[in-house]
């Protein structure tokens, strides 16, 4: 009987709190509309852009799906956003005249291209391509649009265009005891699994075909949800832009191209990606740069080196300069921005400093600046660089970021996330000043809530960084009273958090409206601070990052504002790494929750599609003495007997970026010890749950986790 009282007081709490409408609630997260490829037409005087919105998936009212819309606004602002599309549809791609809209919409399953006139009428499907079509590019012409497909290594082989005399790779494909690539000799014998060796082969490859049998040799054999043998390649195609009209290769063999863009005037195509033919694909980490004629033959590489990837490559308006970063293959760094001539070499480069991850690469029309994204300090502003003085400067600030932008006409028009709204889309003059909102996808929902706003703080760790942290208390504060909080904690662990980053805009604002105090900063090895901060946890995944991330917490309380007996701690992927190593290593928190979690590094590199985080942050491999010693003493698995915390951990079951094993193995071993902890796996869910998962399975996971949390911590404030 009181165990069954204890639950109702709890729940009746609970719901409350759910009753104040001017709190974010659990399921404003189905309001949220996100915000993405901006595009302005030629002319300048509109911009199309995609919004993603939560919908009602069937009749199952506790079911939501996410859809895609292509949407179009005059980018001074003159009158609201328009739907352009009724049925599902992304990518957005403007035609030279800016008379016509391509756009990709899921056909039979597979990615298609659509046109849509500007001047009338329905869309009209350009593509009905047996691969799929996707990113689509029109050429500067506006007669053929210009895009990709994934084609697997089966396909490839029996596509005579693609494979030109259906020639076997020359690179070794890895299958034990065949010479090279003896495998794909076509054989015409019968499946018999009681007739010769070679009718037990078609047997076992009829076995396979029927998925009867799983048979891997590659070493990448880990997607997101689930295994496969498959190796695949991304080309490129040529299609007039008239329905109807067949699609032409302009790449070819058994090599992945990342990017293709003509050149201004029309006659060349500028390609990423790695022709290295005698590499296993899932070996070569390389990327290059090659220019092609306009149908994809007289490759010539322009830049690439053994153990280098470039990368970001963007043509300027006249043709003549190169824009691209390139860098180590090894990640854990932070990639130069250059320019060159395009007919230049390797000695022409000019290189263009700046210790900021760079993203979505732009030029100015009269080709003195390079405009990019860059996460930096909390937010991700817009940059540009002077070509002529290497000058870089911020064109927006650090309490906000910008995720999508372009630039046309001396007009910027960029999606940007802040605190009073996680996305609404903006116009501004191409230095970012008289900036003005344009869209009010969030605005009117929100204008009624009560957010709570972060202070940002800082401190000097222990190695002379500077580490920031913010603070957001309850949306209801009273000052002079106590308040629990939550240590939320960031994965990559390359990630950084701030009031420019969008995904943890529900969860932080969720929690402030339940009455919690959240503290969240961006430790040693973050990224938004530069190289040296980023590769300031190699070797150290635990103790530096703990301090940092306590450190924080403790100056967070230092007004007195936060009751230190009421604390809990969470945090996914390399966070959940985080939130284990602390609770076996410090005893202050009630209730801890971790999200698809790395709890055994070992176990980790084999079970996880991201073990290169071993060998790039450890030095090298489970098997090798030092490296093992290493990764025994930064796994959290090996302190299991210290942790008393009460402990909540979540796992997607198809969760293939992290694995489940190692969390399975943290969980016993709890269960064994004897100490408090509850594992909850979702079935069907990646490691990407909590940011583009089952909407279902999402507020189920921030709802169990506040209710933990709750069932160790008294939440009034004293």
């Amino acid at each position: 009987m009181k165990k069954i009282t204890f639950i109702f007081l709890i729940t009746s709490h609970f719901c409350s709190a759910q009753n104040n409408d001017k709190l974010i609630k659990v399921t404003d997260m189905l309001k949220i509309k996100q915000l993405s490829g901006v595009t302005i037409s030629p002319d300048g005087s509109k911009a199309a852009f995609v919004v993603n919105s939560i919908e009602p998936d069937g009749d199952n009212k506790w079911e939501y799906k996410y859809v895609n819309q292509v949407w179009v606004v005059p980018t001074d602002g003159s009158a609201a956003p328009k739907q352009l599309t009724r049925e599902p549809a992304s990518q957005p791609a403007w035609s030279p005249d800016g008379k016509q809209l391509a756009f990709v919409r899921t056909v039979d399953n597979k990615a298609q291209i659509f046109l849509l006139p500007f001047d009338g009428g329905e869309p009209l499907q350009l593509t009905h391509f047996r691969y799929g079509a996707s990113g689509p590019k029109w050429s500067p012409d506006g007669r053929q649009i210009l895009f990709s497909a994934s084609i697997s290594l089966k396909e490839l082989l029996k596509d005579a265009d693609l494979n030109p005399g259906k020639e076997a790779p020359k690179w070794p494909y890895e299958k034990p005891g065949f010479e090279k690539n003896g495998q794909f000799v076509p054989s015409n014998a019968k499946p018999d699994p009681d007739g010769s060796l070679e009718e037990i082969r078609a047997y076992l490859d009829n076995n396979a075909n029927d998925r009867k049998a799983k048979v891997i040799n590659k070493l990448n054999f880990q997607e997101e949800s689930v295994t496969s043998a498959e190796i695949s390649f991304n080309h490129f195609f040529l299609v007039d832009a008239i329905p109807g009209a067949q699609p032409v290769s302009v790449t070819h063999g058994f090599y992945r191209y990342n990017s293709a863009e003509f050149t201004p005037d029309g006659r060349q195509l500028l390609l990423t990606g790695d022709i290295d033919s005698t590499q296993h694909p899932d070996r070569s980490l390389e990327s290059e740069l090659f220019l092609a004629d306009a149908k994809g033959a007289h490759l010539r590489k322009i830049l690439g080196a053994e153990g280098k990837s470039y990368n970001s490559a963007k043509l300027s308006p006249s043709g003549k300069w190169l824009a691209f970063q390139y860098g180590n293959t090894s990640f854990v760094d932070i990639p130069m921005l250059a320019v060159m001539p395009l007919d230049g070499t390797e000695k022409d480069i000019i290189n263009l400093p700046f210790d900021r991850s760079k993203s979505n690469i732009v030029w100015s029309q009269d080709e003195r600046y390079l405009y990019f994204a860059a996460q930096s300090n909390g937010g991700a502003p817009v940059y540009r660089v002077d070509l002529r003085t290497k000058q870089v400067e911020p064109l927006s600030d650090f309490n906000s970021g910008i995720s999508s932008f372009d630039l046309r006409n001396n007009k910027m028009v960029f999606v940007k996330t802040e605190v009073a709204n996680p996305f609404e889309l903006y116009t501004s003059d191409a230095t970012g000043k008289n900036a003005a909102r344009i869209s009010s996808f969030n605005f009117e929902w929100l204008k009624n809530k009560t957010l709570s706003f972060p202070e940002k703080k800082s401190f000097v760790n222990e190695k002379g960084l500077t580490i920031e942290y913010w603070v957001m208390k309850p949306s209801n504060y009273q000052p002079g009273k106590k308040y629990p909080a939550i240590l939320d904690i960031h994965g990559g662990p390359t990630a950084m958090w701030g009031p420019g980053e969008s995904s943890m805009w529900h969860e932080f604002q969720y929690y402030a409206g339940r009455g919690y105090i959240v503290v969240y900063c961006n430790p040693r090895g973050s990224g938004g601070y530069g190289a040296a901060f980023l590769r300031a946890n190699i070797n150290d995944w635990g103790t530096g990052p703990t301090s940092d991330v306590l450190t924080a917490l403790d100056k967070a309380g230092a007004d007195g504002s936060i009751d230190t007996s009421r604390l809990a701690v969470t945090g996914g992927s390399y966070a959940g790494y985080l939130v284990a190593w602390i609770i076996g290593h410090d005893q202050r928190f009630r209730a801890a929750v971790s999200q698809r979690g790395v709890y055994d590094l070992g176990t980790f590199f084999g079970e996880g599609n991201a073990w290169r985080l071993v060998p790039n942050y450890f030095g090298g491999y489970p098997w090798e003495p030092a490296t093992k010693a290493i990764i025994e003493r930064e796994s959290p698995i090996s302190y299991v007997q210290n942790i008393h915390t009460p402990y909540l951990m979540f796992h997607g079951e198809n969760d293939l970026r992290t694995g489940v094993i190692q969390g399975e193995m943290m969980y016993r071993s709890l269960k064994v010890l004897g100490r408090t902890v509850e594992y909850v796996r979702h079935p069907g869910a990646t490691h990407e749950l909590t940011r583009s998962g089952n909407n279902r399975q999402r507020i189920d996971q921030m709802l169990r986790t506040v209710e933990f949390f709750e069932r160790f911590i008294d939440r009034a404030p004293r």
